[in-house]
């Protein structure tokens, strides 16, 4: 279509690496899958002894040489090895769920690292439609196939063998008879293989469409109503539904195709054993027990293969998705790691150029010194680059060419170690309360801190509302616990501040989606936490660079003037120019 263009995603893992991130999964727990194994074939030999003792006493019978205490025994025995398969199948399957919830965790946790390391400007790029998507929906159908499809369809693919063999050695010829399926089965899993992983990455692509229309139709809803967007975006959500629509369409007949050929194939085999074994005991080369038991046991291959086919179709769903989480993996920051120790808080920003995507900059050649304890206001019109140039200082992605570095180390680097935490510290407009309970709310800043640490952090921002919490620090936040409204999660954010302790404060507009009364509060607040650290105001009301040491004033992504604010405005340039626009001066 004229004028569209694909969005962003993030790679997709190739089959090599999904075995190998597989084979990963069920290696990481060898003793429990060593036992799940033993314990699988044990049920199996069981569920075999049934057919064969069945056949004993058929022939038993036949041939008169059997008495009724006899078939009574025979009968006891086959009841007895059916409860200890039973037993065994039940403890297998108990045992495959607890591996396979273990191996979930396993991924989940892995899932959470590599989304939590993605460089920000791939965050930018590909939206939240399809990170969300792959770590949510995707993790969920290798959940599911991790607690239900891979136990049952291992166990069913060892019974299936078993039953093989054990009528192989009743009888070559009925043995023979048994394989007649597997070329239909062959052919059929073959062309579906072939087919299903793409159809179903087109499945798992298309649904992360449908959620980025959503996603970004939700929150700019406001802006489609103002410009008249309605039609629009409808037209576009219409389109990402009509491709999900197509691409279930495919998988659903590469399943229309699968289910009935395979269906066919494992039933051809029982009538040919009932049909040759019938005619070869009639010409006496074969004992009607022995025919009994090929039937009893081609009948007992219908209930695994059913299971099998049955999770065929969540089997390449979830290989799809598993490929789509190993995808996330597969994105890696190029940014060197480094431990070492800045000689002091001094960010010194030398010729920084910065591009969300392609080559258009938005910070353009950037040089900037900030001293230790310094009060430094960055200003400038929408789009001029503040808020890059502030995620840029705090470690949030690296600059495309330049450096930026506090006490002489690049703070990319400082950030990639993991040493960046207790340093530099961004807030912005977002304040995020996490699922938990205030203690773990205030400990992800400083791990080791005291109760009485905690509750002076939280006084300090002038939290009173922590001390009327029923359980004190240990009261649940969030979702089926307290919720606190927008001016209580920026004091809990400040106070997590407070107890990591950062030499250096870069501020977004931190107050800017408050109301008035609630961010009067909320300054006084950071005013607290800002006493004796550097602090980089990225600010629009110029309020903020009156009070400042120095301000920097940006223009389409660089900085023009440099001074303070009387030094600003007897210059007669931009920030005087901003300054009479917001005193209601005019020209």
């Amino acid at each position: 279509m004229s004028g569209s263009h694909e969005v962003p995603r993030l790679p997709v893992a190739d089959a090599r690496a999904v075995r190998r991130g597989t084979w990963g999964l069920l290696t990481a727990d060898g003793p429990a899958m060593v036992k799940i194994i033993a314990l699988t074939c044990l049920a199996s030999l069981a569920g075999l002894a049934g057919p064969w003792l069945l056949g004993r006493i058929v022939s038993g019978v036949e041939q008169g040489g059997i008495t009724t205490e006899g078939v009574d025994r025979l009968a006891m025995t086959v009841l007895v090895v059916a409860v200890a398969q039973l037993v065994l199948t039940r403890y297998a399957r108990a045992h495959s769920h607890r591996f396979g919830e273990r191996a979930l965790a396993r991924l989940r946790e892995e899932v959470v690292d590599r989304a939590l390391a993605l460089p920000a400007k791939v965050v930018e790029q590909v939206g939240t439609g399809d990170l969300v998507t792959r770590t949510s929906v995707d993790v969920d159908t290798v959940a599911l196939t991790l607690r239900n499809a891979a136990p049952d369809v291992f166990i069913a693919l060892v019974q299936v063998l078993f039953i093989f063999v054990a009528v192989f050695v009743l009888h070559p010829l009925l043995g023979l008879c048994a394989l007649v399926g597997l070329p239909f089965v062959w052919w059929a899993g073959r062309w579906y293989l072939a087919r299903a992983r793409d159809a179903y990455l087109a499945q798992g692509a298309a649904a992360s469409d449908v959620a980025e229309a959503l996603n970004a139709t939700a929150q700019g809803a406001r802006t489609v109503e103002a410009f008249g967007l309605r039609e629009s975006r409808v037209l576009h959500t219409d389109r990402t539904i009509d491709t999900t629509y197509r691409a279930a369409r495919r998988t659903l007949f590469l399943r229309t195709v699968l289910f009935p050929v395979t269906g066919f194939a494992h039933t051809l085999p029982l009538a040919l054993v009932l049909l040759v074994g019938g005619f070869a005991y009639l010409n006496g080369s074969v004992a009607l027990g022995v025919v009994v038991a090929s039937s009893l046991y081609m009948w007992q291959l219908v209930d695994p293969l059913d299971r099998a086919l049955a999770w065929a179709e969540q089997l390449q769903r979830s290989g799809a998705s598993f490929a789509r989480v190993k995808g996330v993996g597969l994105v890696t920051d190029t940014t060197v790691p480094d431990s070492r120790q800045p000689a002091d808080g001094r960010i010194e920003v030398s010729g920084v150029r910065y591009a969300y995507s392609g080559t258009h900059d938005v910070l353009d050649d950037v040089d900037l010194t900030v001293r230790p304890g310094e009060r430094l206001a960055v200003v400038g019109s929408s789009g001029a680059g503040k808020s890059t140039l502030g995620k840029l200082m705090s470690g949030v992605g690296a600059p495309r060419t330049g450096s930026i570095e506090v006490g002489g180390v690049s703070v990319a680097a400082l950030a990639a170690a993991g040493a960046l935490g207790n340093r530099i510290v961004l807030i912005t407009q977002e304040h995020h309360v996490f699922l938990g309970t205030l203690r773990e709310n205030l400990t992800m800043a400083a791990p080791d801190a005291a109760d009485g640490a905690m509750l002076a952090a939280l006084a300090m921002v002038e939290a009173d509302w922590a001390q009327e919490l029923p359980d004190g620090l240990d009261t649940r936040l969030g979702v089926g616990g307290v919720q606190l409204d927008a001016a209580q999660a920026q004091q809990l954010t400040l106070a997590r501040v407070q107890l990591a302790d950062p030499h250096t404060l870069i501020l977004d507009e931190a107050t800017a989606l408050l109301d008035p009364t609630t961010a009067r509060h909320a300054e006084r607040a950071m005013a607290a936490v800002r006493a004796d650290r550097t602090v980089i105001a990225i600010a629009h009301r110029l309020q903020t660079a009156h009070d400042a040491d120095r301000v920097a004033v940006m223009e389409d992504g660089r900085i023009v003037e440099l001074g303070t604010h009387d030094e600003l405005i007897a210059a007669q340039g931009s920030y005087a120019a901003l300054w009479r626009s917001w005193n209601g001066q005019g020209g």
